[in-house]
């Protein structure tokens, strides 16, 4: 077996807890660059855009649709289909040139089509809508806190959240870079990787308060290294378990499905360096630095 082994392993990963603790930083740092400079590709629904809903004389695919957009650039377009025949469409944009632009691609594309509506959706709907994101967000981070601080030390969940921070920041900033299109589906995929992530945390968190009372023998930075190696097997397997469905919805699921399987796959990865690499290091640099505090 691929991890047969690893639970016997010794990899010193406090040893290096300044080289993961600087990594992290480059990235947030870059990722915070990123969302500062070249901002983030948000969509119609924290934009703003046009509704248009329409009945093709003959029953039409989505995929078919969607391919003829994409000749637009608008493949990323919300398609929504009504058991009386009706297709509505969102887009990017509420220009009269880029309306006429989807009206002719559907109709050289796709088909003869009645237009039955045709709405625009206003930037008070999108300064909401990210004021709804912020706080669901505030309050997961909030509530993950409560819990970790109960159920382990404060100390332990501000090293959490840190890390949760942290996946979050680069997760986004991946978007940035990419241009990716924000809709609202991506809220709920950074609460999915919160708690992903926060789950992957809370199982090293865990085997290091069951070895807590061997802190005095052995010391802050040997017990939490070997609570990182106990713990690894699980958190790779839970790792890689998530990661080949969301590799196989990025390259396979197509334009919508794949661009909320990118923040998976971000995700996942950010997520699986912090709780291994980031948890551990963040925590035994806050003991020794309120252990030197004290000494003096």
């Amino acid at each position: 077996m691929l991890f047969k082994n690893i639970n016997n392993a010794n990899i010193q990963f406090i040893k290096n807890k300044n080289l993961f603790i600087a990594i992290s930083a480059a990235f947030v740092i870059c990722s915070l660059a990123l969302l500062f400079t070249k901002g983030l590709n948000l969509g119609v629904d924290f934009t703003g855009g046009t509704v248009l809903k329409v009945k093709f004389a003959e029953p039409v695919e989505v995929a078919k649709v969607r391919d003829a957009l994409s000749t637009i650039n608008q493949g990323s377009a919300t398609i929504q289909t009504f058991e009386n025949g009706d297709i509505m469409l969102r887009f990017q944009g509420d220009t009269e040139e880029l309306l006429t632009s989807v009206r002719q691609t559907l109709l050289q594309q796709v088909g003869k089509y009645e237009v039955r509506s045709v709405d625009k959706i206003g930037p008070v709907v999108g300064s909401e809508l990210r004021n709804q994101a912020a706080t669901a967000l505030l309050l997961a981070l909030v509530g993950i806190l409560i819990y970790i601080a109960i159920r382990f030390q404060f100390r332990f969940g501000a090293v959490a959240i840190i890390a949760l921070a942290h996946d979050v920041i680069v997760m986004l900033g991946a978007y940035s870079l990419t241009g990716k299109e924000i809709s609202t589906t991506f809220i709920a995929a950074i609460l999915t990787i919160a708690g992903y992530s926060i789950n992957n945390s809370i199982v090293i968190l865990d085997r290091i308060r069951e070895n807590w009372r061997q802190l005095r023998a052995k010391g802050i930075a040997l017990v939490v290294n070997e609570s990182i190696n106990m713990s690894l097997s699980r958190t790779l397997y839970t790792s890689l378990t998530t990661l080949f469905p969301v590799l196989t919805m990025y390259f396979f699921g197509g334009e919508v499905i794949g661009n909320f399987a990118f923040a998976f796959l971000i995700g996942i990865v950010a997520g699986t360096f912090s709780s291994i690499c980031l948890v551990g290091s963040l925590l035994v640099l806050s003991y020794e630095k309120k252990m030197g505090t004290n000494k003096k």
